[in-house]
This record gives C-alpha cells, structure tokens and sequence, in this order.
C-alpha cells in the first residue's frame, strides 16, 4: 500500500508539473501573440507619388506621424526645383513686356512668395538633424530664388541694382559686367560667354553665327542682357545654392527607407 501511495504522489507530482509547463508555454505564447499584434497594428498605410512611380507602403505610426511624413514628402517632392511662375525673358518682346509691367511682376512675385512660404515654413518633419537639415536647406533654397527672381526683374530695367545683388560675392564677375557704365566691357563678356556655351554645343558655329548677327543688331545692347542676365548671371546665382545631386539622391533613398513592404508601381521612360 505505501508503494501505491508513493506512485500515486509521484503520478500526480508529474501531472502537475506538465500543466504547469503547459500554462506556461501558452501564457508565452499568448504573450508574444499580443506584442506581434501591436507591433502589426502600428504599421501604417501610405501613399505618395515620386516623378514617374505610385508608391505604396507602411511606416511605424508609434515613431511617426503622418503630419510628420506629409512634411517630408512636400519638401522632396513639393517644393524641390523651381518654385515661382515667372515670364522668362528669351526674346526682345519678352525683355520689353517685363519693363513695361515691372511693378505687375514684381506683385506678382511677392504674391507668390508669400503664399509658398506660409506652407513651406509650417510644414512638420519627423525630428531628426537629417529632416531638419532638409528643412532649413529648402527654406534657404526657396528665400535664394526669391531673391533672384527678384533681382532680375529689376535688372533688366537698371543693370546698375545688381551692384547690390545677394549673389554679388558670388557672381561678381558677371555682376561688374553687366552693370559696367562701359558698354564694351559687357559686349566682350557676352561674346566670351557665348564662345564657351557654343563649345558645348551641337552646332558651335551656328551659335556664333547668331550671336555676330545680334551684336550687328541696334538693339545689340538688350540683347547682351537677356543673355547675359538671364542666363550667365542666372546660372551662376541658381547653382549656388541648389542642393548637390547626390545629397538629393540620398535624401529621395532616406525617405523610401521609412516605410515597410514598399511596393512601386512605375510607368515607362
């Protein structure tokens, strides 16, 4: 009887302890079921559209929030490149209509900025010094085409406000020559300028052909300065402060890395 006894204690001792690793192994279970479940119930879904692609993908809303990524979106995608309408002076009737309407595009202009930079500088970026160095680059981005925009109206008018240019340090060369009271010094750096854009060019001597019959022309003068100012001097403020490609590049492949199982669905080139 007491080996029954003793059998029966050790029977019931090993029961026990099997239910016990059981309810164990199913509490864990459960357990790692409802982290899983959290972390799915997190992932977010999003959309947005890149130049030539729809993307669609998750991110984590425990870490960010939509506001946050829709600011980040707007910066790469919004307000990335030009960002003012303005009339391009290409032609004489171009230069001539901007004279004549100065006070016009000029309102214009401030309409337009003012309108951008309300969006722009309330937009929400996910806090972290890479978003935020973005932030402040494309603020600096958007006050320097302003600017430039701005000075240009005015110049085609007077030369001479250029002395006074944002860019002045650096596009001094440019600047002195285009509102140089010597007419000459402007010429021959118009027709350097040119000499070198045609090296690049498909027809080099076509360029210089047409250059010659335009420095033959009266209006030789407004001719200089749409090239010289809306183009030499342009390019040489623009490029100053736009971002460098690959730190573009990068920022486009950052922003992709927020979102989870992104899936792109592109047209063709």
């Amino acid at each position: 009887m007491r080996r029954n006894s003793k059998n029966q204690i050790l029977s019931t001792t090993m029961r026990m302890e099997k239910m016990m690793i059981g309810l164990s192994l199913a509490l864990s279970v459960t357990i790692w079921g409802q982290k899983s479940s959290i972390k799915t119930n997190n992932l977010t879904p999003y959309s947005y559209q890149t130049f030539n692609c729809d993307n669609k993908g998750y991110f984590d809303s425990a870490k960010y929030k939509k506001e946050e990524i829709d600011g980040i979106n707007k910066l790469l995608y919004q307000f990335n490149g030009v960002q003012f309408d303005i009339q391009p002076v290409f032609k004489l009737s171009n230069l001539e209509e901007v004279r004549k309407n100065k006070e016009e595009y000029l309102q214009q202009l401030e309409k337009q900025y003012q309108e951008k930079k309300k969006e722009l500088y309330n937009l929400e970026v996910i806090n972290h010094p890479m978003w935020k160095k973005l932030q402040q680059e494309t603020i600096q981005s958007f006050e320097n085409e302003y600017q430039l925009n701005k000075e240009e109206i005015l110049a085609y008018s007077d030369p001479t406000t250029l002395k006074d240019s944002k860019f002045y340090s650096t596009c001094r060369e440019h600047i002195d020559a285009i509102s140089s009271p010597d007419k000459e010094k402007m010429f021959a750096a118009w027709k350097s300028y040119i000499e070198l854009k045609s090296k690049n060019n498909a027809d080099p001597k076509g360029v210089m052909a047409r250059f010659n019959a335009k420095m033959n022309d009266p209006q030789k003068e407004d001719y200089a300065l749409i090239d010289m100012i809306g183009l030499s001097f342009h390019n040489c403020a623009n490029n100053s402060f736009r971002p460098k490609r690959d730190d573009e590049a990068n920022a486009y492949k950052d922003f992709d890395k927020i979102f989870t199982k992104l899936k792109r669905n592109c047209d063709e080139p």
